[in-house]
């Protein structure tokens, strides 16, 4: 059997807010993605890329709505929101001495009942989900003795094994080379692609972004300042106003925008 998705939908977002404390850190933040596409959230630092995905994974408290196929995600448990949307955080806490395929398996954890134990299904999916990533040969390494372009693949593996329709990713790429970027970006491309996975990602590196995604949407402190493909989204004025840069834009071989910085002119 295959560890892909057994069903399918898209995700939307509607009005949604959050405070922390008495700030104010994201303001009525709408976003649409469709079933199997590719949208990534960019803004400078301190934007709230990274809370507007832990407010859509319902990790935190927060306005508005978050529907995945219709269903309002926000009032689920949970355990059946977890087999909705699937979350990989920046930085995840990776036990040294666990193994890969223990951490894997840790993603099929809504699926197990309460006091229970893993099913024969659960370890199918897992070790489907290790081989799609080759992973197999490093199923009984410890997580301490892997690489960074390692490592976020077995993140990935986690999140994949919850079998969930949306899976969002907060900055998959960090602390990588551009070589293991490249790769761990085609690897969600082509599972995207083969199990129409609705995909939600944060990059802060423009080019990334602009290569990858379907749509981007701009965030510029906590609000959604601008939405659309990526030529749209990725333009001088923006960028400038956005991120205080000096930029050109131009268009790659294929279409897509590519972002130079440039020096400022002497004065």
């Amino acid at each position: 059997m295959s560890g892909g998705i057994e069903g399918s939908g898209g995700i939307e977002v509607r009005g949604l807010g959050v405070m922390l404390g008495e700030r104010e850190v994201l303001a009525d933040v709408g976003l649409s993605v469709g079933c199997g596409e590719w949208l990534t959230i960019i803004g400078p630092n301190g934007a709230g890329k990274s809370t507007l995905l832990r407010a859509m994974a319902g990790l935190i408290a927060c306005t508005g709505e978050v529907l995945v196929d219709g269903v309002r995600a926000r009032r689920l448990r949970p355990r059946p929101r977890a087999r909705l949307i699937a979350y990989a955080p920046q930085n995840p806490l990776l036990p040294p001495d666990m193994s890969v395929y223990d951490y894997a398996l840790l993603g099929r954890t809504p699926y197990i009942p309460y006091l229970g134990r893993e099913s024969a299904r659960d370890r199918e999916v897992t070790e489907s989900v290790l081989e799609r990533l080759d992973l197999t040969g490093f199923a009984s390494r410890r997580l301490g003795h892997l690489s960074g372009g390692e490592r976020q693949r077995v993140v990935l593996a986690r999140a994949l094994t919850q079998q969930a329709p949306v899976l969002l990713l907060d900055e998959p790429t960090t602390a990588l080379d551009l070589g293991h970027q490249q790769q761990v970006l085609e690897l969600v491309d082509r599972l995207r692609l083969a199990d129409r996975l609705t995909v939600v990602t944060t990059l802060h590196d423009l080019n990334l972004a602009g290569q990858y995604a379907d749509t981007l949407v701009l965030l510029a402190p906590g609000r959604a300042v601008a939405s659309g493909p990526p030529k749209q989204v990725l333009t001088e004025p923006l960028l400038a106003r956005h991120f205080g840069a000096h930029v050109r834009v131009e268009p790659g071989a294929d279409g897509r925008p590519l972002v130079h910085l440039t020096r400022p002119e002497e004065r």
